[in-house]
């Protein structure tokens, strides 16, 4: 299973249900997709191996959490060859305030998400952590005023 033209209807349809209730037993994931236990689990640790499942996660209230407040920063680097990149992207990793760093085509660099409990936390991240990341020459911040929508619900169908 190289790719999503791999996937049957089955498959899908596991993946569409677990997407949505990753805790789901496989018996009453079996029932939803019309298949038995036995070949229903099968597919699963399938789907498991190949990596199409990477994990099972709890989704977390950011807003109980104290954890409300998003920050999107441009940042454009000085040195962009590989191992500037390299050398940044591993930095990032190591920033636990950052929810997303994506490598944009366009007139700046990166896309980060910054998630912290206030814009004082930001600013500290932001000064501390973020503008001492290797290769950053500049950055512009974008504060999010409300989160319209937030999920992971692209979840895959079955094709008819």
């Amino acid at each position: 299973m190289a790719n999503t033209e791999a996937l049957d209807a089955f498959d899908r349809k596991i993946l569409h249900h677990l997407a949505a209730d990753g805790r789901m037993r496989i018996t009453e994931l079996a029932g939803r997709i019309g298949l038995s236990k036995t070949p229903c689990q099968a597919r699963v640790k399938r789907l498991e191996a190949a990596g199409y499942i990477l994990g099972y996660h709890a989704a977390l209230s950011t807003e109980k959490l104290g954890l409300s407040h998003i920050a999107f920063v441009q940042v454009s680097l000085s040195d962009t060859r590989e191992a500037a990149l390299r050398a940044f992207n591993a930095a990032v990793r190591k920033v636990p305030e950052i929810e997303q760093c994506h490598m944009i085509a366009g007139g700046f660099d990166y896309l980060i998400k910054v998630r912290t409990p206030s814009i004082e936390a930001y600013r500290k991240v932001m000064g501390e952590r973020i503008s001492t990341l290797p290769h950053v020459t500049s950055s512009s911040t974008f504060v999010s005023m409300e989160a319209v929508k937030e999920s992971s619900d692209m979840l895959p169908v079955a094709r008819e």
